[in-house]
């Protein structure tokens, strides 16, 4: 219930997994709506025969909508809604300068580049990308979590150290993809482009959350990350 705290020790009863196992499920929801939404519109146009720059812009409108839809009901963003958002619309943008079809399908790699900067950039101020993602995740703990990066040098590592990673590997991914746009047929790269999009996304998802359960173990304080896990 609102306003209520939680206990160290929930009392033992039949469903007293319920309300966790909710819990554990929010944040895989919301990132899956944040990544599926735009490429269900993507695709699902193509398949209809739509034009790459109406299936683009229909993405970006996708992307958008979650992004403010999130603003509106938790007055907090949605980081990869704002990724999708960025590299969608960004392609959108570069399907109207035309030109050579091997020029467009760098948009991906310059999306991703983009997202990638920003992730990097964000250790300069006070407040890193993933860090911002967490509170946006849990917006009950945002406060605790600032707290928890302010004082404890160790949660100031995790996030930095993610930030990092997913600054790297987005950077990385887009390097990738530059030769491989002019040595495949175009009809290959475009599939294979947002495969590598998808796959680098949820490689970073997966090593973000091993890496986090990891840290968990040794910091305590980290926990309140993990959703569904009882609080130290």
């Amino acid at each position: 219930m609102p306003g209520t705290r939680e206990c160290d020790s929930p009392p033992r009863t039949t469903g007293r997994s319920a309300v966790p196992q909710r819990r554990r499920g929010r944040p895989l929801a919301g990132l899956t709506a944040d990544i599926g939404l735009p490429l269900v519109a993507y695709y699902g146009l193509h398949a209809w025969g739509a034009a790459d720059r109406v299936a683009l812009t229909a993405a970006a409108g996708a992307a958008g909508a979650r992004l403010l839809w999130e603003v509106w009901r938790g007055k907090h963003i949605t980081w990869f809604a704002a990724i999708m958002l960025a590299v969608f619309g960004a392609g959108a943008l570069l399907t109207l300068t035309g030109g050579d079809p091997r020029t467009i399908l760098l948009k991906d790699s310059a999306g991703t580049a983009l997202i990638g900067s920003v992730f990097l950039l964000s250790l300069v101020g006070p407040t890193p990308l993933t860090l911002a993602a967490a509170q946006s995740w849990h917006p009950g703990r945002a406060d605790r979590l600032a707290d928890l990066y302010r004082t404890n040098w160790h949660a100031r590592r995790v996030f930095r150290f993610t930030t990092l990673g997913w600054g790297i590997g987005l950077l990385g991914e887009s390097v990738v993809r530059v030769p491989l746009v002019y040595l495949l047929p175009v009809d290959v790269m475009v599939g294979l482009s947002t495969a590598l999009m998808i796959a680098a996304m949820v490689l970073l998802v997966i090593w973000n959350g091993v890496y986090i359960n990891r840290a968990a173990r040794g910091t305590p304080e980290l926990r309140i990350l993990l959703p569904g896990r009882r609080r130290p």
